[in-house]
């Protein structure tokens, strides 16, 4: 009994990770395709006051002056803040490039600062950011090139300098539409207020955050989701269209993600919005928002939140944007159990960071607390396995005898478990409490920028990526085989020495796991080691101890 629940519990923990695999490589589905802290906590109450607070809606001018919206040549704009580096291009009023500067890339030997605009590709048409859509084919051709007029000039923010506007303004020679778009930005915050003005303008007007804008890396993972979300009508909605999708309902943002940043577009004002989800080729999303068709001129107002997908930050912003980080991962979808264990290990484990700045240190103090939590279910499940051992003689000449009669069998053993008061699954409690946490670990080192680029020591210097050298999977490989041998066991030697392949089978499975998910299994070893030889030492009845069978060699 023993034996097949401890096979059970491992085949369970190969099948989180590998499932979704074997799904994909079947053909039956495929994975989820994806695609230091960046804010002072001084800035948040900002944040949360800005995003909390809805402003109504600018009074659109009757008119638009049309004179003086031509500009005589191309030019580039920018706007720069501790956090960000931002430029724009006068050509269609549009964004094309936008760094975080306290964010870089994973490349050792020429660092960058994170891109969230994608590059160009050649034979690609990628939509530009804060592009404005019409549904006339021309007038939009004329809108997404022409030379806008800028008014303002480049920004360099900083304390003494909290707030910087600059706008683009273009008005249409043949039809005299207009259309003005203006930009405030904040000295501490990844927020930008946006207030879009049309007129002369017939149909609805999306507002477009462009192709892939906030996707810095479109990589492919069993955790993460890449490419667009949206949450509307209080549903949060990460399916990628065939075409085009619109979502209606309270739209309270429209964003493009990868594992760590995001770039959304927030409804800042009263009027309904439509959610747009469009897929423009493989690997290439856009989303927007689409306001109705007015007679007259037009204002609309938004929020632009660029940045990384810190949880306190977008927590703060109290729209539910927080939600793009899924901590519920569990065999291949999301799951509430999951996302309850996972975010108090997170917690705990960035508080404890704050006190010793180094998140390997905080997942081994969370993986000793995590064990004296589980300290008397240990105790239990050892003295168990003790009590199975000890009754193993009896349990084999059972079996002898009732061969060929499994229902008296299967009675007598539940007799035998009765007189003697073992429970046969008592050892086995433990590992069920591990699973969770263990799958609540494996997510929030994938999936939370906290941990990104997280140096433990010596050669680790990412806990969210696998052991460069494979020290930390062989030393875990070593414990849990050590772990084996001094366990109590009920199994025949053959039958233990198979088992003794189990250490080897997870060393290469744990290989391409984080660092860190590898650094609280191998602590989670050598304390249950340390937990099986004082409880066995010092514990344990000696009367007990001294008739236990010994473990198998």
């Amino acid at each position: 009994m023993e034996k097949r629940i401890i096979l059970f519990l491992v085949l369970a923990m190969a099948v989180i990770v590998l499932y979704p695999y074997l799904l994909e490589k079947m053909g039956i589905a495929k994975r989820p395709v994806p695609a230091s802290k960046a804010v002072p906590a001084s800035a948040l109450p900002q944040l949360a006051q800005t995003a909390a607070q809805v402003p109504p809606p600018a009074k659109a001018s009757a008119t638009i002056p049309a004179q003086g919206l031509v500009a005589e040549r191309e030019r580039e704009v920018t706007v720069e803040t501790d956090l960000v580096k931002v430029v724009f291009s006068n050509r269609g009023g549009v964004i094309k490039h936008w760094e975080l500067k306290r964010y870089q890339n994973t490349d050792p030997k020429q660092p960058k600062p994170i891109q969230l605009v994608p590059a160009d590709e050649k034979g690609v048409t990628l939509i530009p950011p804060l592009t404005v859509e019409v549904l006339d084919a021309k007038l939009q051709e004329r809108m997404a090139k022409g030379l806008y007029v800028v008014s303002g000039k480049d920004l360099s923010l900083s304390e003494g300098e909290p707030a910087g506007e600059i706008g683009f303004s273009y008005a249409d020679p043949e039809t005299g539409a207009q259309v003005t778009k203006s930009l405030t930005f904040h000295h501490g915050s990844y927020l930008v207020d946006l207030t879009v003005e049309t007129s002369g303008v017939s149909s609805s007007t999306p507002l477009s955050l462009g192709t892939n804008f906030g996707i810095h890396e479109w990589q492919e993972g069993f955790v993460g989701f890449i490419g667009p979300a949206t949450n509307s009508g209080g549903k949060l909605d990460k399916a990628t269209p065939d075409k085009e999708d619109l979502r209606s309902g309270q739209v309270k943002w429209a964003a493009m993600q990868d594992k760590y940043f995001l770039a959304a577009a927030i409804p800042a004002d009263a009027v309904p919005h439509i959610g747009v989800v469009r897929k423009e080729g493989e690997r290439l999303v856009s989303v927007g928002l689409r306001t109705p068709a007015v007679p007259g001129a037009v204002a609309s107002r938004y929020r632009l939140f660029v940045g990384p997908k810190e949880y306190d930050t977008l927590a703060a912003l109290k729209i539910e944007l927080e939600e793009t980080i899924d901590f519920g991962w569990f065999i291949y979808g999301s799951w509430s159990f999951v996302r309850a264990v996972a975010k108090p290990v997170f917690y705990a484990i960035r508080h404890l960071h704050d006190l010793t700045h180094n998140y390997g240190v905080a997942i081994i103090i969370v993986t000793i607390g995590i064990k004296l939590l589980l300290a008397p279910l240990a105790y239990k499940s050892y003295k168990s396995m003790k009590d199975m051992a000890a009754v193993q003689p009896e349990l084999m000449a059972l079996q002898k005898k009732y061969a060929d009669d499994r229902d008296r069998l299967n009675k007598e053993l539940i007799k035998l478990y009765k007189d003697k008061k073992v429970n046969p699954v008592g050892g086995c409690l433990p590992m069920f409490f591990q699973i969770p946490i263990f799958v609540a670990l494996f997510n929030i080192l994938y999936m939370t920028i906290e941990l990104r680029q997280a140096p433990f020591m010596l050669w680790v210097k990412d806990l969210s990526v696998q052991d460069p050298y494979y020290v930390l999977p062989i030393l875990m490989g070593v414990t849990m085989f050590i772990q084996q041998k001094i366990q109590p066991t009920t199994m025949d030697p053959k039958q233990a020495q198979i088992m003794l392949l189990l250490p080897v089978f997870l060393t290469f499975l744990f290989v391409t796991f984080p660092a860190g998910l590898v650094l609280y299994w191998l602590t989670n070893n050598v304390l249950t080691i340390t937990q099986q030889v004082v409880t066995d030492r010092y514990l344990l009845p000696k009367t007990r101890a001294a008739a236990t069978a010994p473990a198998a060699k």
